[in-house]
């Protein structure tokens, strides 16, 4: 199970105690989340995430931010079987593979996280 669907499980478990509601009271999900209106906390921590990332990047002086996030390995080589996700590999699907130079871009990284 992934992390965000551990984080969403949570919030509604929190979400139903809230208004002391349990799941033998068959009340939908949805139902509860419209009169909490609470934000949905994996897409604040997937925001979080975009906006971190931009601020790391345009960071300037010779920091070890940006030179951590284009590192390479000096193997070059991975393990065996499926590769373990990267902590920029969702920002990759959204902004593509030159995400570093977008994010140099305040304007074009805001228009690139609404997406």
């Amino acid at each position: 199970m992934g992390i965000r669907k551990l984080l969403r499980v949570t919030q509604r478990a929190m979400e139903r105690a809230m208004f002391g509601v349990s799941l033998r009271d068959q009340i939908r999900n949805v139902e509860i989340h419209g009169r909490t209106r609470v934000t949905d906390i994996a897409q604040r921590v997937a925001k979080l995430k975009w906006q971190w990332a931009g601020h790391i990047v345009r960071r300037k002086n010779g920091r070890w931010g940006p030179k951590v996030l284009e590192w390479q390995p000096r193997t070059g080589k991975r393990s065996v079987g499926r590769p373990p996700t990267r902590w920029t590999d969702d920002i990759k699907r959204v902004a593509g593979s030159r995400w570093i130079q977008a994010a140099q871009n305040r304007g074009i990284w805001n228009s690139l996280q609404k997406t």
